[in-house]
């Protein structure tokens, strides 16, 4: 590449140490030479002992807020940078990156989330709300993306914009726990779920497990809002005490999260979803991490999730709504510690040989380097 690259990933909604902003993309770009900056909110305290630079913006309370004041001084610090390369993160800065963009550099819409999806699935709105607001950001969206090169998370995100290039969410791989478990281990009644905690994310689902199998207890490590977890607790009701949640009103580190995959030796982690338009065609990054982990998946049978833990014989699939079912799935991993092993087993190779992010790294560095070249022509 010849000279030292300057790029500068920018996010008003993550958090600075965002998994796949931070520990994927922007530790990677680093280790193959970039000169990388992050600008993002929080606090400098934050990156004292960061690799890459970190420019905070101010936190914003509400979202309002953050949309309007919050582009603002982004771009204000963003623009201060001569970078190569801006690669943003939220479609709220979609303006931003249009007005970053120029002749000799490169701009990146990292596109997350099924935005379009995920605005439906907002239950506390209004459908007619809904279905304008959708219909706004497909409108505003338009309007901005021909600017960029798009950067992909989920592979059926390629439906919707063919031209945008794959990176997807994989996991670091995680040696440590690839030793973790062997036949003299005791298969525990201990289950996982791991990040953020909401209702579409089968929050009060998993709250009613403890009552479903009273030998279980359910442990959640992720982010919650503090009346969610009020609201999951009473579901749990005379069980309330094998339901454990750890993130209420706070975000929880990658490294916390791998500790616990490390240190739990758990049943199996949970993904059971109620079926919504956003998740049913997703594969889950938790699932890539269970794996990761030696952890077999319970899951609900959306066809994509079906056909995913059939596939790498790595988990079972149920109806999220049938207790019966749940049930069964957990007596299952609980009497057969054999088959447990052996979906452990197929889900760690699985993620060793193809579904990692030292792939995927790969194909980001190339990606970066092949369209530097280009606009250097």
């Amino acid at each position: 590449m010849g000279t030292i690259k300057r790029v500068v990933h920018l996010t008003t909604v993550h958090h600075p140490y965002d998994p796949r902003i931070y520990h994927k993309e922007c530790l990677s770009l680093y280790r193959a030479g970039f000169d990388v900056t992050l600008i993002a909110q929080g606090d400098k305290k934050h990156f004292n002992k960061s690799l890459i630079n970190f420019i905070p913006i101010k936190r914003y309370k509400n979202r309002l807020s953050r949309m309007l004041f919050g582009t603002i001084a982004i771009f204000k610090k963003a623009r201060k940078i001569d970078a190569d390369v801006y690669h943003f993160h939220d479609p709220e800065l979609m303006p931003i990156g249009w007005l970053l963009k120029k002749k000799n550099n490169i701009v990146i819409y990292d596109i997350h989330e099924d935005y379009v999806t995920s605005i439906l699935q907002k239950k506390y709105l209004p459908k007619p709300i809904r279905n304008l607001i959708a219909k706004l950001y497909k409108l505003f969206e338009n309007i901005f993306i021909n600017k960029f090169n798009l950067c992909l998370a989920e592979k059926y995100y390629k439906e919707m914009y063919p031209e945008g290039k794959c990176i997807l969410n994989y996991p670091i791989n995680n040696r440590q726990n690839a030793t973790l478990k062997s036949s003299n281990v005791q298969m525990s009644n201990k289950l996982l779920y791991t990040g953020n905690i909401s209702t579409v994310r089968g929050a009060l689902i998993h709250a009613k497990l403890p009552q479903i199998d009273e030998n279980i207890t359910v442990e959640m490590i992720g982010k919650c809002p503090k009346d969610l977890a009020e609201e999951m607790m009473t579901i749990a009701g005379h069980r309330k005490e094998s339901l454990k949640i750890k993130g209420i009103d706070e975000f929880i580190e990658k490294e916390e999260i791998d500790e616990a995959y490390i240190k739990g030796n758990w049943l199996a982690g949970l993904a059971l979803f109620p079926p919504t338009e956003h998740y049913k065609k997703k594969e889950l990054t938790k699932f890539f991490e269970y794996m990761n982990a030696g952890i077999p998946i319970i899951c609900s049978d959306f066809p994509v999730w079906k056909d995913f833990v059939e596939r790498y014989e790595c988990g079972i699939a149920v109806d999220p709504f049938n207790h019966e079912e749940i049930k069964q799935a957990i007596q299952y991993l609980k009497n057969n510690p054999n088959q447990a092993r052996i979906m452990s087993l197929n889900g760690k190779c699985a993620v060793m040989k193809e579904l990692n992010w030292r792939i995927e790294e790969k194909e980001l560095i190339d990606w970066y380097s092949q369209l530097l070249r280009n606009i250097n022509k």
